[in-house]
């Protein structure tokens, strides 16, 4: 088992310092992330804990998933590894975008001659 934990339906408000103390009670923290959104820089609503023994880990799944955090009931379990993504657009094909349907290879334009 791993050590690494995901913790899900957190609240907006929830900081790292909350996760720390909500998770030292049931073990010894050696790392807390929360995802931030890169637009707005404000919260995703999950982040992971690691604890130093999977054992650990273990007790602090049993202890606090379902329990409240901030008004939000926790979802806390096994953190599973990123799966890999395709690189590039997020599958929106290629061409050139611009926005305009274009239809029988004319696109509007008056032939020169």
């Amino acid at each position: 088992m791993s050590n690494k934990l995901f913790v899900g339906n957190l609240s907006f408000d929830t900081t790292e310092n909350d996760l720390t103390d909500a998770f030292a009670a049931h073990g010894t923290v050696t790392e807390t992330n929360l995802m931030m959104d890169r637009m707005t820089n404000r919260p995703r609503g999950f982040g992971f804990v690691t604890m130093s023994t999977p054992e650990e880990a273990q007790k602090a799944i049993a202890a606090l998933n379902g329990t409240d955090l901030g008004g939000r009931a926790l979802t806390v379990n096994v953190a599973k590894p990123r799966e890999e993504r395709p690189a590039g657009g997020r599958g929106f094909g290629g061409g050139s975008g611009g926005g305009q349907r274009r239809e029988f290879g004319g696109g509007g334009q008056r032939s020169r001659y």
